[in-house]
């Protein structure tokens, strides 16, 4: 037996008689069904050295096929400057730990404090935690915070929200008793005009700009219809925020969102980075971990994590938020990011894939079994009607080298996003394909 693993064979025997077992077989066998475990062992060959591992490897890259993205949905294929990656990947951060300790965290708790102050220009709101797990459980957390704040047991949401959102805030509602309501799109927007009955009972509403089919919303009208009597959560992507209202300026209370556009890449569908910001007022009901900067006993600068009581780690029955970790990671390739586009970088990136995406929608709706369903203003991303089979299209784009996406579970609808990465002759490309078919 190896030396790192405790448990002798004497060890073994004397559990498993204590739990009236005759072997390790037996109790794995009441766990794992037989026909789950391989009869005849893993079948992952002999051992071999790092080069021969290194050309099998390559043999399975072989295998792979570069696609040009043109997915959307809330992930998107932005470019990232290496310095992200190379700042990110030294071990002082990449490998740190929770920062308690502040004495021994400067570091990293003054790229937190960056980070959050760098969410709160973009929100146009007071306050930002030092992040969420992702988008989802960053919107399901600003709708809890609504109701923490409000004690109302009822929300209301637009149905153009992301529906992996909807779905994530579903699953945290789902048992604390919170009656959930929609209001219906018109031409892909949220219907201003809905009627909502005693608008007093919601905790908040909810709307998300750019929302789930691409169009940009006006948080204002929102904020001017509900005149106080709940919150106004707003949802979007941060990149958007360079070129938009922001939701503070907007007269949202809370604003929640995405960070993986910051210099985070894909990942296959994660680790993301959620957002949360919010007015002053509501501090003390914010979920997740703050960073502040204070001055020791010398007046030094320094940074802390404060206003901790709100945390599961001091109080686990009284917390804000079963959460108790976050994307710090995740945080500091924002803040790199951030830091080295600036405002001006982030507003012409915003403006060039506002530029390339209309481009593609404008060449698209020429095309005689396609057409643009929605006429509202968007940024990057938008839907594309067909008459052809959308799985059998997705599969031929494949084949060509392209990669689409469908809305949601729709049998006619793709939604396609233009980034800035994609060049003329890609978006060229994306459309020779269309018309072919």
């Amino acid at each position: 037996m190896m030396k790192y693993i405790p448990n002798t064979k004497n060890d073994l025997k004397d559990m498993l008689k204590i739990i009236g077992e005759k072997s390790t077989d037996n109790l794995i066998s009441k766990i794992i069904p037989d026909n789950l475990r391989p009869k005849k062992g893993l079948e992952i060959g002999d051992p071999l050295s790092e080069y021969d591992l290194l050309l099998d490897v390559e043999c399975l890259k072989k295998n792979n096929k570069k696609l040009i993205c043109f997915n959307g949905g809330g992930v998107y294929d932005h470019y990232i400057p290496s310095a992200v990656d190379f700042l990110s990947s030294r071990s002082e951060f990449y490998t740190s730990y929770t920062p308690y300790q502040a004495e021994v965290s400067q570091g990293t708790l003054q790229y937190l404090y960056e980070f959050q102050s760098m969410i709160s220009e973009l929100s146009g709101l007071d306050v930002s935690n030092a992040s969420l797990y992702d988008g989802a459980s960053a919107v399901a957390e600003a709708c809890s915070m609504a109701v923490n704040i409000t004690s109302k047991n009822k929300i209301l949401l637009s149905k153009t929200i992301n529906p992996n959102y909807l779905d994530v805030l579903k699953t945290y509602l789902s048992n604390r008793s919170i009656n959930v309501d929609f209001i219906h799109h018109d031409d892909g927007i949220t219907d201003l005009n809905h009627k909502i009955q005693n608008i007093e009972d919601y905790a908040c509403i909810a709307i998300q700009s750019p929302n789930y089919f691409g169009i940009i919303e006006d948080w204002s009208r929102w904020s001017e219809k509900i005149n106080d009597k709940c919150l106004l959560v707003s949802i979007s992507d941060p990149q958007s925020l360079s070129i938009l209202k922001s939701p503070g300026d907007s007269g949202a209370d809370i604003y929640c969102g995405e960070g993986q556009t910051l210099g985070n890449y894909m990942n296959f569908g994660g680790p993301f980075l959620g957002l949360l910001s919010s007015k002053l007022k509501y501090i003390r009901k914010m979920p997740g971990r703050l960073i502040g900067k204070t001055e020791d006993i010398e007046g030094k600068e320094g940074y802390v994590l404060t206003l901790q009581a709100r945390e599961q780690h001091i109080r686990r029955d009284k917390a804000n938020s079963n959460i108790c970790t976050n994307q710090s990671l995740l945080a500091l390739r924002a803040s790199i990011y951030m830091s080295l586009m600036g405002h001006k970088g982030l507003s012409k990136l915003s403006k060039v894939c506002f530029d390339k995406s209309h481009y593609a929608a404008k060449e698209i709706s020429k095309l005689s079994k396609f057409r643009l369903p929605y006429c509202n203003s968007f940024v990057k991303e938008f839907v594309v009607e067909t008459t052809i089979d959308i799985d059998d299209l997705i599969a031929n784009a494949v084949n060509e080298g392209i990669s689409l996406s469908k809305l949601n579970n729709s049998e006619n609808k793709l939604l396609i996003a233009v980034t800035e990465k994609r060049t003329r002759a890609e978006i060229d490309l994306l459309i020779s394909f269309l018309k072919k078919q």
